[in-house]
Parts: structure tokens; sequence; C-alpha cells
């Protein structure tokens, strides 16, 4: 028995409503399993939703929908006046919210598929529905309620939230893979767990007759950090089927595919954002009370061969980094009107406490080491950022006193502006320094043991890497925390640099390059740069309100000049955000997250003078544990270092999991059928693969065809964007694909609604596949086309090494002309091509008789083969077997069969 995802069997729903009843009707791709929900409309403040567990057939479906529609009518028999109405078409649920009324109701109805991770697609939401669900007749209004509604759709659903209905957003691929790979024994005992607590009744029917030949479908329980629709979920998590649950996450998402002559590899960067203590740049800095820290960020960058999909038998790796704010008590006040207002710490910490409440969170979730790379300045006129600095290091070295040496938190300061301004210094080449070191001590995952290649091939770094091998791989310990003050433009260029560096030894182990290192300037590296550049802006959209100041070219010092005014801008932008808008949007999230409650009596959200003790709990109660000064982590951690304890095989991770046995090919685990979707047509203009990024169609110089290798190294001028036109215009696509944050896309790639009129919705839903990334493929114009042709026909010297005789021989000459004459006959018969084939005395070739009376068609006459007698008994028993009725084996079926048996095994 194997382990698989189970994969959500509620991918397209329908919203029908009568005046009593909301019935929301879910079902997989194919329809032919269905869902029921159904929600009371009559009750004015509480959400009754009744599940009934049930799994439909379409033709249920139907019956059921023509029932209700019949019994809800306003007179019997009446055709005109509908009793069941449909509202809606969407995708998935969000959750259910309640303010000072009734519960609404938030759909997803129009999705973007942005990623795809072995057979599993990442969406992104482009538009979402909120319904309100009461009843006119019964509804109960407030003067209030409007204003709390568009305070919580300030919250733009469109702007990078990403779900996935088979994939475990919130936890790294490392965990994802890891429980698949779960000893048998333990899955069998959570499976008999499983079917006592079930819904499904006959879920495991027949399966115990199989015995081993089951698969088990394993879903996770989500990491609620990483989860923003928790509260949305809470009212009806307990009361309806996990299929109805679809988590989402906040950050950012995009994949672009490394072709390596024709081998596609995908390069995959995912980031999560906390939803605890969220919010935006100047009002939520340092940590709460928990542990949890302000814009905390857990950025994952994965790498797998795409030519083989399954998560069993495909190659795989990942590296996980993180960023977030100082682990203290501070904030910056924002009255002064200061573009750098002054950093106050707000209470004293002597014992470290929120320090080892975060720092704990880690090891739990990535094992030790533990890295901290601090990018505040060291040195300055006036105190400011170092303030931070003395307190960290103070905190750091207080909490490694009680940890085992070999597992203490490794701090490393180095004050990034101090080397940007210096001319001697190389900024990148230092950081590329501090990379080699960290990706040694953490290692990175990977699914598959060491290549025989890094045997035959043994490479110094590789031997000295970190992290935990097994037999099945390697594991990823410990992780990298960056920090500056904001965790924007310095932090994202040290991630880059560390990235590139953990990209060359994810090549290297997937057996892709001879040596773990990549060079700048090679069509792989400006992939991953952008797509790290797009990572960068998005998230700096959503906490400092504005794109990045400083980009990797800034610190490799080859920015165009006009950059600097663009910095400028981006500048004014980010401080007029944090002036004007940011506390709008902190309520928005506040309210989003359920943060804040609204409630008949208390002050409203608007009227709150600070939010600070909505974040921080210990000032509306006192904790009734204390946390110990010494033994400062959680029980149990200590004993699975280095490894995370959230991977450790114990009863308290298996009590999150489910476990469901299925036979092999049912659709709830068969990534095939879900990825390659056998019962829909497909076409390739909207086919995803084609249309991401792709570092050969936009990366590799179109006038350069002696090495199409992404790890050589171009000179500025071969890159592929040069030719693609005007290098501004060209950045202005480029920056309106980054703003998709902000702003929505094209209509062409926007998605439409899933279903039809009818209540299955039949109809193939146009899922807009172009990735939010994706470049357009012809730029140039007529003229560009002709001369690059030009330039990419090279000799067969340079091409392939060696010189082709100049003359063919004669006998290929007139197999050449054959093949010629061929292709021409079959559009149209030509009587010169005709007289063309007497001279070269073709005419036995080649004899094509046109039946038709029109000279243009091309229409022959066509002598159908003859066939021997012992040909058609072959084809008539093929036929009979076909249907069941197998023909005897005779001497000689037996012999051969006995040879070949022979051949192949003895």
């Amino acid at each position: 028995a194997a382990a698989a995802p189970l994969i959500s069997s509620v991918q397209k729903l329908v919203l029908y409503e009568t005046r009593a009843r909301y019935f929301l009707v879910g079902s997989n791709p194919a329809e032919t399993k269905y869902r029921v929900l159904k929600i009371d409309r009559t009750e004015p403040k509480d959400l009754v939703i009744i599940d009934d567990k049930h799994v439909y057939t379409q033709q249920e479906v139907r019956e059921l929908l023509g029932r209700l529609d019949l019994g809800n009518r306003t007179k019997i028999g009446q055709k005109g006046s509908s009793g069941l109405s449909r509202a809606v078409s969407a995708f998935g649920i969000v959750g259910f919210v309640r303010f000072l009324e009734g519960y609404y109701i938030v759909l997803i109805t129009k999705r973007r598929k942005m990623a795809d991770i072995g057979g599993h697609a990442i969406y992104k939401i482009e538009d979402t529905n909120m319904i309100y669900i009461p009843n006119d007749s019964v509804r109960v209004t407030h003067p209030d309620e409007a204003r709390y509604l568009r305070i919580f759709q300030n919250v733009d659903l469109s702007s990078n939230f990403y779900f996935s209905y088979s994939y475990d957003l919130s936890h790294s691929l490392q965990y994802n893979l890891t429980v698949l790979r779960m000893p048998l024994e333990t899955l069998k005992t959570e499976t008999t767990q499983t079917r006592q607590e079930s819904f499904d009744i006959f879920e495991d029917e027949g399966l115990s007759t199989q015995g081993g030949s089951g698969v088990f479908g394993i879903c996770s329980k989500p990491y609620e950090k990483y989860v923003w629709n928790n509260k949305l979920l809470e009212a009806v998590r307990n009361t309806v089927h996990r299929d109805w649950l679809l988590y989402i996450i906040h950050g950012f998402c995009g994949q672009s595919k490394l072709l390596i002559y024709g081998r596609p590899i995908y390069v995959t960067l995912i980031a999560r954002r906390s939803s605890k203590y969220a919010g935006t740049r100047f009002l939520k800095r340092g940590s709460n009370c928990e542990g949890d820290v302000a814009n905390e960020v857990e950025t994952e960058q994965i790498l797998y061969d795409a030519s083989v999909m399954s998560f069993s038998v495909g190659s795989y790796s990942s590296y996980v980094q993180v960023r977030g704010s100082v682990p203290l008590y501070w904030s910056q006040d924002i009255s002064t009107m200061m573009p750098k207002p002054p950093i106050t710490l707000d209470q004293a910490d002597p014992f470290a406490h929120v320090a080892a409440l975060h720092f704990d969170q880690m090891l739990q979730r990535f094992g030790s080491p533990i890295i901290i790379l601090n990018l505040v300045k060291e040195r300055e006129k006036r105190k400011h950022e170092r303030i931070l600095s003395e307190e960290l290091v103070t905190a750091v070295t207080y909490l490694n006193q009680f940890l085992p040496p070999e597992h203490a938190i490794i701090y490393i300061p180095w004050d990034m502006a101090k080397y940007t301004k210096s001319k001697l210094c190389n900024v990148l080449d230092r950081l590329n320094v501090i990379a080699e070191s960290v990706v040694k001590k953490t290692g990175f995952f990977v699914n598959r043991p060491d290549s025989y290649c890094s045997i035959l091939r043994p490479d110094e770094k590789w031997n000295e890497l970190g992290g935990c091998v097994v037999s099945t791989g390697r594991l990823q310990t410990g992780v990298l925390r960056t920090n500056c003050v904001d965790c924007l433009d310095r932090t994202n260029t040290a991630q880059f640099m560390v990235g590139k560096c953990a990209l060359a030894y994810q090549l290297y182990s997937l057996g892709l390059i001879d040596k773990p290192n990549l060079q700048f300037d090679t069509d792989a590296v400006r992939l991953f740069e952008e797509l790290y550049e797009d990572h960068g802006d998005t998230l700096s959209l959503q906490y400092g309100g504005s794109q990045l100041v400083h980009r990797v070219k800034t610190y490799r010092k080859i920015a165009p000049w006009t950059q600097h005014s663009k910095d400028i801008m981006q500048t004014l932008s980010r401080y007029y955000s944090n002036a004007f808008s940011d506390a709008d949007r902190q309520d928005s999230i506040n309210l989003f997250l359920g943060v804040f409650k609204p409630s008949e009596g208390k002050p409203h959200l608007w009227e709150l003078p600070t939010d600070f003790y909505l974040h921080h709990k210990n000032t509306l109660s006192l904790s009734q544990t204390r946390q110990s000064y010494t033994y400062w982590w959680t029980t149990g951690v200590l004993k699975h270092l280095p490894l995370p304890f959230d991977e450790g095989i114990c009863p308290e991770n298996r009590r999150k999991l489910t476990v469901k046995k299925f036979h092999k090919y049912e659709e709830e685990i068969d990534i095939h059928h879900e990825f390659f979707r056998p019962y829909e047509l497909s076409s390739f203009d909207e086919t995803f693969c084609l249309a991401m990024t792709n570092s050969t169609r936009d990366f590799m110089p179109k006038n350069v065809g002696i090495d199409p290798s992404p790890f050589t190294v171009r000179k500025p001028d071969e890159t592929g964007k040069s030719v693609l036109g005007n290098k501004n215009n060209r950045e202005e696509t480029v920056l309106q694909r980054k703003t998709a944050a902000s702003a929505p896309p094209p209509p062409s790639e926007e998605a439409v609604s899933s279903s039809s009129e009818d209540d299955s919705g039949t109809d193939k839903e146009d899922e807009g596949a172009v990735s939010q990334r994706s470049t357009p493929v012809k730029v140039t114009d007529a003229g560009d086309n002709t001369k690059i042709t030009e330039n990419v026909v090279q000799s067969t010297k340079d091409v392939y090494g060696i010189n082709l005789s100049e003359v063919p021989s004669e006998d290929d000459l007139a197999v050449y002309a054959r093949f010629v004459q061929l292709g021409q006959s079959q559009h149209k018969q030509d009587k010169g091509n005709q007289q063309f084939c007497s001279k070269h005395q073709l005419d036995r070739v080649i004899n094509l008789i046109p039946i038709s009376s029109f000279s243009q068609d091309n229409i022959y006459e066509v002598q159908p083969p003859r066939a021997d007698r012992k040909s058609i008994e072959i084809f008539h028993a093929h036929i009979q077997a076909g249907r069941g009725n197998m023909q005897p084996l005779g001497k000689d079926d037996f012999l051969m069969y006995r040879e070949y048996i022979r051949n192949r095994y003895l």
C-alpha cells in the first residue's frame, strides 16, 4: 500500500436559493459526485447549516433540485414562477462572517492557475462574491452594518490570496512529503480511528477484502499561522465535511520553467505571510506577547523535474527561509510625520520572554540550527537602528545559555548599508560567502538519494553539506531568519543570494549541473532573479505600500541611471501610504482576521484609539501558566532536534492527520486524473505549462544559437530581453505584471464562472491559465524576425563540430526526391509534377489516379491492401478476445511463451 494526498471532491459550486433556504451544491470537476449544504435563511442572527454527509450522483442531484423547485412554487403546478432560482456559481467557500446583523457567505467566483507542483494545481483568487444569508423579511437592520461591510471588503481578496484543492499550502514541501512517507503501521492505526469518527458511513466499504491493494489518502491539519480564513471557517468547521473547507494563504506564488536542453524543470517560489500580528509597516513592529512577529513571511523555493509528475517517483527539492521583524517589544511613533520615526523599546524584557516564545515556534517547525542574519545598521551618528541590534544580541545570548551547544541559535550581524556605501567592497560577494556558510549548516530538502554522478564527480562543497541525510534523500534542518528594520529591500536581496546558493545545490542534487555553483548573467539566474523581484515587490506592497526601492541590480551597481528617479518615486509612494492609508488597511486586516469582533454595547472598530490590546492578549487577562525562564522551549522539542518536532512521529502529530483508505484508481487520490482531466476538452492556448515564463523563450538570447544551456554566462547585450524590444517598454510590462497584487488582470486573463444554467454545471470553465508572470511570446516586429532568423543559421561545423560531405550521393537524392513528391501529392496533384516524376523515373513509386471531375481536388483512387488468410484469422481472433471469447492456446504458443520467459528472466 502507498500514500497520496487527498483531493477535495468539492471544486465546483452552485448556490440555489428559495425564500427559506440556500442550497449549496458542490461537485468534483468531472461532475460525477455531489454534496449538498442546506443553509437556513429564516434565522436573523444565527448560522444554521445542515450537511447530510451524503454523496449524490448527478441524476440524484437533478431529481432533488427538481423536487425543491416544484415544492417551493407559490402555486402548485404553476410553471411561470420558479420556486428555486440559481444565485451564483463558484469555486470554493472562503468562509462565513457576521458583523451586527446576520451572517454573510463569501464565495470564490473567479480563479486563475498560478503554479503546479507535481500535478497539484495552485490557484489565485481573482474575484469573490459576498452574499447576505437571512431573508429580507427577517432582517434586523443596524445603522453601522454598511460601514463594517465596507471595511471588511477593503481587504482585496483578489490580490495575492492562494488556495489548492489537493496540496497543503500552509506547510512546506518537506512536511507534506514526509507525511506521505510515514510507516504503514502508523497509517493503518490511523485508518481505524478515522473510520470510527468518519462522516461517510460507507467510505471504507469493500476495502477490507482487498488486503494491501488500497492506497492511503492523507490530509494533514493546516498550520494555522499561515491560514488567513481560519476565523471565517470557525463557525462551520465541526459541522460540515472536510471537502467544503478550503484554506487560503496570503503572500506570493510564482512559477517559471527552466528548460535544460528541453528537459522541463519548474522553479516555484511560494511566500506564506503570517496571519498572526499581521498589519502594515509602522503600525505593526516587533512582536506581540505570544511571540508572533510583524511582517513574518516564510519563503519556499521548490524545484522539480516536470517530466515525471508523481510525488512517489519524481524528483523534488525545496529550500525554506524566513523573514520577520526583530522579536522584541518595540515600535515607531508615526504622529511626528518624519520619514524615519525614532525607534522606542516599549517594555523591558530581561528574560527575553517574547524572543523565547518566537524561537520556540521556530524550533518546533524547522528544527536546529536557527540562524539569524541581522542586516540593521551598526554604526550611526544618532543611535537609531542600533538599539534593536544591541537588544537582540542580549536576548540571543541569554537564551543560548540553556540550549545544548550543538543546537544553539547562531547570530550573524552584518551592516549591509555600510558595505553598500563602500567603494572597496562588493556587497553581493560578501553575501555569497554568508549564503554558502548558511546553506552548509541547514542543508536542503530533496526526496531522492544522492545521484551516482556525485560519487563519480565528488565535490568538496557537497561533502561538507549539513542537514540530515536519510535513506530517501536529504532533509533541511534549521532555517535562516533574515531581518533588517522593515524586512523589505535589504532582506529581499539577502534572501535572493541565499536562494541562489541553495538553487545551485538543488540543481546539483538532481544531477542537472556538474558543480554546485551558479553564475550571474546566466539564463537560470536571470529567471530566478525576476521571480525574486516579483516576490519582493508583492510583499513590499502588502506591508509597506510600495514596491521595492533597492533591488538586486542596485546592490550589483549595474542599475540604469533612470532607476534612481524610480527609487525616489517608490520612497514617496511608501511614505504617502504609511501616512494616510495604513490605518484603514490595518482596521480591515483586524476585522478580516477576526482580531476584532463587532458586538452590541462595545466600542466600534473606528472608535478605538489603538489596537494594541487586541493583539496583546495579556493586557486583557493574565495567563494562568507562566513560562520557565530557563527551560523556555516546548516539552519534547529537544528530543527531536536537529529535526523539527512537527515532522516527528508522535501521538500529538498523528492527531493532526486524516487518513482514509481508497481503491487504487479512486478520484480522491488519483492525481493523474485530476491533472489531465480526460473528460474535458483541452486546448494548447489555455494550457498553463505552455503559457508560463520560460527560460528559452523569455531569457535566452535570440541571436545566439551556439550554446542553448541556461548555465552559460551571457553578455549584458545578449539577453533575450534586449532582443524582445525596447528595454523601457519591457520594464513597464514587467512592472505591470508585478503590480498584479494591486490591479485586476486584463479581461483576457480573467476566468469565467464554472457552471451553465443547468444544475449540474456542465460548461467547461475558462480558467485564464495564463500565468501572472507570463511573458508575451511575440513582441518583435517583422523586421526583427528576419534579422534573427539570419543570425540563427549556423554552419554545421559550428553547431555539430563536424563537416558534412558537400554533395549527397545519387541514391540519397533519389530518396529525397520521392519524399518531396509524396509531400506535394498529399495536398495537390499537379501536371508539372507528373512530368518531373517521369523524368526521374518515379512513376513506379508513386502512381496516384485522380477520380474527381475537378482538377483542384486532391481525391485519388485507393487500392485497399491485400491481407493473407493467416492475417485475417489473427485479426478475427483479436476481435473475439476483445469480446471475452479467448482462443485455445496451441503447442506453438506454449513453446514461444516458454522461450520468452527463459530469455527474459532465466
